[in-house]
């Protein structure tokens, strides 16, 4: 299991826009299994919505693709590197998010050529699928 200072040595992301808190399976170039504690201080719960707090669904996705990150940036190969997105298709919310939920990301990468790469990503809450999306990526310095 990873910790979140342990993530910020892979992950080049920082407070506010780290959206991990650990990581609690690891598989580099494989899969990675992370979740994001979903705090009802979150700034983006000021706005979104103040009278029904709700996780945006573009937070949730870049929290898969931050984890998917984690599994390819934590190989030698990638290591010290950017993870950037390219693309998000078919992706489907299916229950939201809410102040207090544990976010469970699992994010399998499905091919890496190269620079570029695709994954699948699915977060759940309470064992139940919220989101699910394939990503791309391109690697840079």
């Amino acid at each position: 299991m990873l910790n979140q200072e342990q993530i910020k040595q892979i992950l080049p992301h920082r407070d506010p826009f780290l959206m991990i808190d650990e990581i609690r399976f690891l598989e580099p170039l494989k899969k990675a299994i992370g979740v994001k504690y979903v705090k009802p201080t979150e700034d983006f719960f000021r706005g979104h919505f103040p009278t029904k707090p709700v996780m945006p669904g573009v937070l949730i996705i870049e929290s898969l693709a931050q984890v998917g990150a984690v599994a390819l940036l934590s190989s030698e190969t990638y290591q010290g590197k950017i993870a950037f997105f390219t693309g998000i298709e078919s992706a489907k919310f299916r229950k939201s998010v809410y102040p207090g939920d544990e976010l469970v990301l699992e994010c399998e990468i499905t091919k890496v050529r190269g620079p570029f790469g695709f994954g699948q990503g699915k977060a759940y809450v309470n064992g139940e699928l919220v989101c699910e999306a394939n990503i791309s990526f391109a690697v840079g310095s």
